[in-house]
């Protein structure tokens, strides 16, 4: 062949031409190739950062769910409302272990830390934030800073239904945490936070250790905003800083770092390469150019597009690239970086829609069914029915049987009630606790409540669970659509509020009717109101004067708290004492009259009058704690006499929880004051409490003296129990006296005290004192009454 030949002037030509072409590119190449190369590591650390901000929502999910399972407890909330610390704690412990928690702790409305597992000092914790953002979303989320550790924190309120604290899950981002996140994402990971006292300091870090002295000083030399190169001991980084959590004084900021060296190793051995090439011969490198450019291009290519999809939530088979370079290795990164997310987005939908108790969908699920059913509703214009239903003495099982009864217990329910349900579309759902739920497609009210007793036959049905025979109930509410309303929450508000009226009436299920939600507003409204009256003291105390028999030097009087309301005018107690009592209010309206009835007892004892003061204590006082000692604290500031104060309490109060409430009433004895059983005769009148409880009085319930007269057997009990109560050294006296003859006859039959409408209805101060004076006047009053020689007049009626 003629070097003269076209074939090589071309191929000359084509030498030449690629020898400049090669050289420009070569120097092209170093500028182009390396920013393109870099912009792939940007989008790598962008594509990182949505990944790990993905993995740290759904770890939050996670862990909100847990806590909401723990704050939804019937019986947790219970020891929340009745401040049972041990049990609180016990909660705690247990709910931490069983979501592997680092941290679980109890706050107080006010933030305080009321209980914590495990134990230690935690004064001032930095969660205002997300207490916020959990008090108007109903959960909060984010990176803490407690005790120098970082911590990943859940917060979510405790209902009943008002909030009455908040729990608080977390779990430690420490090195493991670090290391985790960087093998999902690919990157190295730092955390790092900044306080205006301590500046930065790394919280965490996948990095190596030797490293993290250098990026500290980069980032306190940028001022918090790193540069998007980084140089640490000598090796380019490629840089990615964003905060994360900037709701705490310590905010908490995340370092993505990829080594560029790492990089851009691709573009460098290709640069090599194609120098090589370009040396070795133009027709070698024209074809190994074209080859290499078709072996690289094309697997980049599609590894790029592979990355875009499952960026996008897809999670398809990885190209299959049989190589045994970096770009196969690239290749078999991205297919077991798919498989991890994957799996672990699995799992998080699992745990954020499964129960994991029952093996049925959660509230959540159920939540997202309802919407989507109520909106092929309003498209059709059909209907649907929601089913709530809790199952009644749940509690008392897990306190007699112990919680793994308790759980095998929801378990069986769950199965029954799925069982039960005989069209495929309806779903059913454990809502928290013992709270299940029922979707009913196509249903309206009516139809629901057939469902409904359907549902209550299969729970009748005697369960065997561990040798156990259980016998369980639910209370159910309904609501439907359209005549309920139209949205999700709203439908299940309402069958709540028909749920929570069987509950009240000890029916098997009711319908929602929007009176019982007024009444619940009107409620909620008179309990804020109630608030007020006994912050601003509005409350007015009544007493109601007692005639001893024979009389003595000491007058005798019940105290009971009334309520005029500025708008409402005289609101009876029977209206705001019972809702008190189911709210826990009934402790502030308790402290309000003890305080001020050992006031004014300690106002008259300074004057000269000496008058008993009989205070009632409901249930919820006597098992509080500091009931003796705030009683105590009373007396001493007023300084009013103890004897001088009667304390009255029901037998059911003292079977509710007997070893407390006896140490409770040994202690407010130890103070000097007198105790006295309320309406003795009504209740499980156990002389075994009896003999060991420290009174010193007994009060006949007046449904056994009103009609002593004309019912023998009222006589025989009143007789039996004043002959006992003398028998055991107690006083008696007897309520609901209303007529001379009963009086009369009391006296006969040795009762020491005498109270009722004949002697006075209740009356203020001012009246009473009257009363007092008027009584003195013996000889007026003992011929208006027909008293012996030895009496004093029973009573002014006024």
């Amino acid at each position: 062949m003629k070097l003269n030949s076209l074939q090589w002037r071309i191929a000359a030509w084509c030498a030449m031409l690629l020898l400049v072409t090669q050289l420009g590119g070569l120097a092209l190449f170093g500028q182009v190739g390396r920013a393109n190369a870099l912009d792939d590591v940007r989008a790598e650390l962008k594509t990182g950062d949505r990944v790990l901000s993905r993995l740290l929502e759904q770890r939050a999910d996670q862990l909100t769910q847990a806590a909401r399972v723990l704050a939804a407890d019937f019986g947790f909330r219970s020891a929340v409302t009745s401040n049972d610390n041990e049990t609180i704690v016990s909660a705690l412990a247990n709910h931490g272990l069983r979501i592997e928690a680092d941290l679980m702790m109890l706050l107080a409305l006010d933030q305080s830390v009321t209980a914590t597992y495990p134990g230690g000092d935690h004064a001032a914790l930095p969660l205002q934030g997300l207490v916020d953002e959990a008090r108007a979303g109903g959960a909060g989320s984010g990176l803490v800073v407690i005790d120098g550790k970082l911590y990943q924190i859940v917060i979510v309120p405790v209902l009943a239904p008002l909030p009455v604290g908040w729990v608080v899950a977390g779990f430690l981002a420490d090195a493991h945490f670090a290391q985790d996140l960087s093998r999902v994402s690919g990157l190295d990971v730092t955390f790092l936070q900044h306080s205006v006292a301590d500046g930065w300091r790394v919280a965490t870090s996948s990095l190596d250790a030797a490293l993290l002295p250098g990026l500290l000083d980069t980032v306190r030399m940028a001022k918090g905003v790193l540069p998007e190169n980084v140089v640490l001991q000598g090796a380019d980084y490629a840089t990615r800083m964003g905060t994360v959590d900037a709701r705490t004084p310590a905010a908490v900021s995340v370092v993505l770092q990829l080594p560029l060296a790492r990089a851009l190793a691709p573009w460098t051995r290709l640069y090599e390469q194609w120098l090589e090439l370009s040396v070795g011969g133009i027709l070698i490198a024209l074809v190994a150019s074209a080859l290499l450019g078709r072996s690289i291009a094309s697997p980049v290519s599609r590894l790029a597009q592979f990355a875009r999809r499952v960026a996008a939530g897809e999670y398809i088979t990885p190209p299959v690239l049989a190589r045994g370079d970096e770009i196969g290795q690239l290749a078999d990164a991205f297919s077991l970086m798919t498989d991890a997310i994957s799996s672990r987005e699995a799992r998080i939908s699992e745990l954020a829609y499964r129960d994991a108790m029952t093996g049925l969908p959660n509230r959540a699920y159920f939540v997202e069914r309802l919407a989507e059913a109520l909106r092929d509703a309003v498209s059709r214009r059909g209907s649907l029915a929601v089913v709530t239903l809790d199952m009644d003495r749940f509690k008392m099982v897990n306190d007699a049987l112990g919680h793994h009864l308790g759980d095998l217990l929801l378990r069986e329910v769950g199965r029954r009630l799925r069982d039960a349900l005989r069209d495929v579309r309806d779903q059913v759902a454990r809502l928290g606790g013992d709270e299940f739920a029922v979707l009913l497609p196509d249903a309206d009210a009516h139809m629901a409540l057939g469902v409904a007793m359907r549902l209550a036959h299969a729970l009748d049905q005697p369960m065997v669970l561990d040798g156990q025979v259980i016998d369980v109930s639910a209370s159910m509410g309904i609501s439907a659509h359209p005549v309920h309303g139209s949205d999700a929450l709203e439908l299940m508000r309402h069958a709540d509020v028909a749920m929570y009226l069987a509950k009240r009436h000890g029916t098997v299920a009711e319908i929602y009717d929007p009176r019982h939600h007024e009444r619940n507003v009107e409620r909620l409204s008179l309990l804020t109101e109630l608030r007020r009256a006994v912050e601003h003291d509005e409350l007015v105390l009544y007493y109601q004067p007692k005639v001893a028999m024979p009389p003595g030097e000491q007058f005798h009087a019940e105290a009971l708290v009334r309520w005029v309301h500025p708008a409402r005018g005289f609101i009876p107690p029977v209206e705001f004492i019972p809702f008190a009592e189911q709210t826990g209010y009934i402790k502030a309206i308790t402290l309000w009259v003890m305080n001020s009835a050992i006031r004014q007892c300690a106002i008259w004892a300074r004057a000269g009058t000496e008058v008993n003061v009989s205070l009632n204590i409901s249930t919820r006082d006597l098992l509080s704690a500091d009931l003796p000692r705030q009683f105590g604290e009373m007396l001493a500031r007023h300084g009013c006499a103890p004897h001088l104060i009667t304390l009255e309490i029901t037998e059911s109060a003292v079977l509710d929880d007997p070893l407390r409430a006896l140490a409770n009433l040994q202690a407010l004895r130890d103070t000097g004051c007198l105790l006295s059983i309320d309406d003795y005769g009504t209740g499980y009148s156990s002389l075994s409490y009896l003999k060991q409880m420290p009174v010193s009085e007994m009060k006949i319930d007046r449904s056994f003296v009103m009609n002593l007269i004309d019912n023998p057997n009222d006589e025989i009990i009143v007789r039996s129990t004043i002959e006992l109560a003398h028998n055991m050294g107690l006083k008696v006296t007897a309520e609901g006296v209303e007529t001379e003859a009963v009086l009369e006859r009391l006296r006969e039959l040795g009762c020491d005290l005498a109270q009722g409408y004949l002697i006075s209805k209740p009356i203020p101060v001012a009246a009473l004192e009257k009363w007092i004076a008027d009584s003195r006047s013996a000889a007026a009053n003992a011929a208006r009454f027909n008293l012996g020689n030895g009496d004093v007049p029973k009573s002014v009626v006024v």
